[in-house]
């Protein structure tokens, strides 16, 4: 353990010291060590008090730099080398850029400041028992800002072991603050070349070469949500997850409920982390190695330790919004001693792209469907190219410039879509010139992920094969609209853009709720002005992230079929325990779409595929039975105390419960759909209390469908059972004109208007309203038609629950009906 010193230096004494300890020096002091010394020096003195854990290092001053500069006489000859500076210019800036580093690393360092690090690297051995590996880091006095981050623009050093090596370092990095991209981003941001300093930052490793590293947000790098710590991990020493060599592993923890002493990891993927980066005891500071199948194949981290680095996040949040007197999300970055096991925190910086960017424009992207009369679609309906993790929500379009050597950046033409095998900070220059950046390698926390958002380019990165499916010249259309996977197509696609002022939308009486089923949507969907969730599809999650039949999962060693056997072997690598999995990942979707919203109320739908669509998940084929009918067969209630399905509804009941009880998410209310008779939902409830989830315990309200007649006929019968309705106008429709809906034949018949169909729609609300119990809709009617909503304002629903694109036009409607204006 190493003592942290009071700071007992005077303001005047710091300004004249060429070195400073990072526990003499807070946040106030960038001007003189720079932001990321000033941010480390910050957190030693204030945080380590609260368990942070901040490795201890000094700092040379921006006083050292300048003494160097003077006293060499260099600054002149620097001026009149940028005299003809063209940052637009490739050649012209590599050019301006060599000859500046070349000047500084023929220059010697002072002898005073030679001496002054050598006694403070001497030192800080001392304190750490004879270890002599450091991390060397540039530190501009201009970094670090609330809305330039400066990040990766100048060099850093790992794994440096004697002081001649520390002092060849510190000269590599004040060369550094002349690398091409400083002086390319400084020209963007206005910064004046000679106004700024560099310091130095030299810091004792930590041993991530021998465990894990990484990166973590404190908010939503993408949609700019404030309650999520997004944690990115991978094996050995950081530098790959920030350069974008490796795809991490990522994690989502919800702040708002960790802080109340829950455990609300609400999603955790596995990357591919192929390279570890470790000490090299050769030539080289350090090297990367092959990451072995086995430690590929799990989790970096555990979820105490994930939780432990989200609470983390969340202490430096809280103590950096005090000192800037507003929010201040922060990009941290970390790293677990393999030695020790203890996890550190080595760098923190704020967040620059979503916290500067203004709440009251709400700006969405979509395809545009010629053949549909230039209405707006969620996707188009052709297969992408390549894809990987969207960076921004944008939609972009151009012609494919592949570029795989940096030699080769002065080929980059403005407005093109640059792909490549990852984006080096060097490539910045033309990065804001690219119409959009599509790479093989990188995960969202990457320096390539970080640079894009903030120059707003919409980016794809973790590709895998974009280098060899993208060709030179190629048009293409890059998607980042469509949820967490970003998608490249042929050609230039039509799309939209749509912005909408929220201060124009105004707040109803009847409560405006959101249909969501893509977990990876929520996020950003909760941006949009509403009250909570109606309905919350656990068939998406089921289908499209779990992929697997619950009963297959239950019964994995009695599967008939050896292909569906491995294939789900293949998928459920990670899970001795089958049946784990689906709990983990339907907990995991119900439980960010829970956080998105929360604490409005999510209405969450129990599973309510029919045996057809079930037999369609894999392994479905062996426990489905082949029904006539499957709309009107074997669905909803009817399955959950049925010995064929009692135990695939047990997985649906523990994802529920891990949700509410250890996500701490109690705004999740479950609802039961296609339940026959109040005598069904009686058995239902007593299944779901059988595990775990006792109606009216830690306040558990549970909602039933309104969809079948007799649910209408019954339904002061119903309201003895459940604790709300909510009207399914899809099946009521169907099962009131006697109409299938799966059928083209009688399409043209199905229409929600129909006047049976709204006085069983007018009974349901008045029923329920006589015994006291919430009504809403969460149908299709009421987003495609703007009379139904009307219709139901008028009859006095509770809630009407929208896809999310019809909610602003449809919120419009209903407040002209509740001001008597339509």
């Amino acid at each position: 353990m190493v003592t942290v010193a009071k700071n007992t230096l005077s303001q005047a004494a710091k300004e004249r010291s060429l070195i400073l300890w990072f526990h003499e020096v807070g946040i106030t002091d960038i001007p003189l060590v720079g932001g990321k010394n000033a941010s480390l020096g910050e957190m030693i003195q204030q945080l380590t008090p609260q368990g942070v854990n901040v490795p201890q290092g000094f700092a040379t001053t921006a006083y050292a730099y300048r003494y160097f500069i003077e006293s060499a006489g260099l600054e002149a000859k620097l001026r009149q080398l940028f005299a003809d500076l063209d940052v637009d210019d490739v050649k012209n800036l590599q050019a301006r850029g060599k000859k500046a580093r070349s000047l500084l690393m023929h220059t010697p360092f002072p002898v005073e400041l030679r001496q002054a690090i050598t006694a403070a690297y001497e030192s800080l051995c001392d304190q750490y028992h004879g270890d002599t590996d450091v991390a060397v880091r540039s530190s501009a006095t201009a970094e670090d800002l609330p809305d330039a981050s400066f990040a990766g623009q100048q060099e850093s050093y790992l794994n440096v072991v004697s002081i001649e090596s520390v002092l060849a370092a510190c000269h590599r990095c004040f060369a550094s603050l002349f690398t091409d991209r400083a002086i390319s981003y400084r020209h963007a941001k206005g910064f004046d070349h000679f106004s700024i300093a560099l310091a130095v930052g030299v810091q004792k490793m930590v041993r991530s070469d021998l465990a894990s590293s990484g990166v973590m947000f404190s908010i939503d790098t993408e949609t700019g949500f404030k309650d999520t710590a997004l944690i990115t991990a991978a094996y050995g020493l950081g530098e790959n997850v920030v350069q974008g060599t490796v795809n991490p592993d990522e994690y989502y923890v919800f702040k708002p409920t960790l802080k109340a002493g829950y455990r609300p990891i609400i999603d955790k993927k596995l990357g591919s982390k192929q390279w570890k980066m470790v000490y090299d005891d050769g030539s080289k500071f350090t090297k990367n190695i092959p990451v072995a199948v086995s430690e590929k194949n799990k989790y970096t981290l555990t979820d105490d330790e994930i939780l432990q680095l989200a609470n983390w996040a969340c202490v430096i949040e809280e103590h950096y919004s005090r000192v800037h007197k507003t929010y201040s999300p922060m990009d941290i970055e970390w790293a677990k001693d393999g030695i020790t096991n203890q996890l550190f925190v080595v760098q923190a910086r704020p967040e620059t792209v979503q916290s500067q960017k203004q709440e009251h424009v709400l700006r969405s992207y979509r395809f545009v469907s010629k053949d549909a009369g230039d209405e707006l679609t969620q996707s188009p309906s052709l297969h992408p190219l390549v894809s990987g993790r969207a960076v921004g929500t944008a939609i972009s379009q151009g012609k494919v410039r592949l570029i795989l050597d940096p030699r080769n950046l002065d080929q980059f033409q403005a407005g093109e879509v640059l792909v490549t095998e990852r984006t080096d900070p060097d490539w910045e220059p033309i990065m804001k010139r690219a119409r959009a950046i599509v790479t093989n390698s990188g995960g969202r926390t990457c320096h390539a992920a970080i640079i894009a958002r903030e120059l707003g380019v919409p980016a794809i990165v973790g590709c895998g094969n974009a280098t060899e499916i993208l060709k030179f010249g190629q048009e293409v259309t890059i998607s980042c609209a469509e949820g967490e996977e970003g998608k490249v197509y042929a050609g230039l696609l039509p799309f939209a853009v749509q912005e909408v002022r929220l201060e124009n939308i105004p707040r109803t009486r009847t409560q405006i709720l959101m249909n969501v089923g893509n977990p990876q949507e929520a996020l950003s969907l909760s941006a949009i002005p509403n009250d909570g969730v109606g309905l919350a599809r656990t068939e998406f999650i089921i289908a499209n992230q779990i992929q697997i039949h619950p009963m297959a999962l239950i019964k994995y060693h009695q599967l008939e079929d050896d292909f569906v056997k491995t294939k789900i072997a293949e998928i459920t690598a990670l899970y001795e325990d089958k049946p784990q999995y689906f709990v983990d990942k339907l907990a995991q979707g119900i439980g960010t779409i829970a956080a998105a919203f929360y604490p409005k109320s999510v209405i969450v739908r129990m599973s309510d595929f029919k045996s057809n669509e079930y037999a369609n998940l894999l392994g479905g084929q062996q426990f489905e039975p082949d029904e006539e009918n499957p709309m009107l067969g074997w669905r909803g209630a009817a399955r959950y105390y049925d010995p064929g399905y009692q135990a695939a509804f047990a997985l649906e009941c523990q994802a529920i419960k891990r949700v509410r009880e250890e996500m701490g998410l109690t705004n999740v209310i479950p609802m039961i759909p296609f339940c026959r008779t109040p005598e069904e939902g009686h058995l239902v409830l007593a299944e779901m209390a059988k595990n775990g989830l006792e109606q009216g315990v830690n306040h558990l309200q549970v909602y039933v469908m309104c969809e079948l007649p007799n649910n209408v006929i019954m339904a002061e019968e119903f309201a003895e059972v459940f604790d709300g309705f909510s009207i399914g106008s899809n099946d009521l429709t169907q099962l009131t004109l006697g109409i299938d809906r799966d059928s083209a034949l009688v399409a043209r018949l199905f229409d929600e208007r129909s006047q049976g169909v709204k006085r069983m729609v007018k009974m349901a609300i008045a029923a329920a309203k006589k015994r006291h119990r919430k009504i809403g809709i969460c149908g299709q009617a009421p987003s495609d038609y703007p009379e139904f909503a009307k219709f139901l304002v008028e009859q006095g629903i509770d809630s009407i629950s929208l896809n999310p694109d019809a909610v602003l036009k449809t919120t419009l409607v209903v407040a002209k009906v509740e001001n008597g204006e339509e």
